[in-house]
């Protein structure tokens, strides 16, 4: 069975995430996608909002599960027995990121890859933190997220 993690601190989750998922989904068995606490980001939402709001949305595909971890990516892949850790890539700035990432993660567990999605040209733009500041003065985000995300951020305005 080939797994493969989708990790994130969708924090809000986007419809440029829903897509990668989805297409994840099509390619692998097994698709966990694994929230991430980030003590980097001011989160929007818990780690238990952020899961609770993932679940409904993947409800209708019996091939992807939600779950969270903290702690190396790595680790928790060995964990989960997935093979592979599924980026998405909006643009060159992401490569260079994920590319780094890729490669410590490849020094730390030879067996586990690193496989990138491209976004899907009408999400290239779109990212958790611009809805955020979009959705915080006032700006309709409707097109960016889905409609239940949508009613949890207007909860928390």
């Amino acid at each position: 069975m080939k797994v493969g993690i989708y990790p994130g601190s969708f924090d809000p989750i986007t419809n440029g995430h829903i897509d990668i998922i989805k297409r994840a989904s099509e390619i692998y068995d097994r698709v966990i996608v694994s929230v991430m606490q980030n003590p980097n980001k001011n989160p929007m939402f818990t780690l238990g909002e952020r899961v609770a709001l993932i679940e409904q949305i993947i409800q209708p595909y019996s091939n992807i599960e939600v779950d969270c971890f903290s702690g190396l990516l790595i680790d928790y892949a060995r964990e989960k027995g997935a093979k592979v850790i599924i980026k998405g890539l909006r643009a060159v700035s992401d490569f260079e990121y994920e590319l780094q990432m890729a490669l410590m993660n490849r020094k730390l567990c030879p067996e586990v890859e690193t496989v990138f999605l491209m976004t899907n040209s009408q999400y290239s733009y779109l990212s958790s933190s611009l809805v955020k500041e979009v959705a915080k003065f006032k700006g309709d985000v409707s097109e960016f997220v889905p409609e239940i995300v949508l009613q949890a951020m207007s909860k928390k305005s």
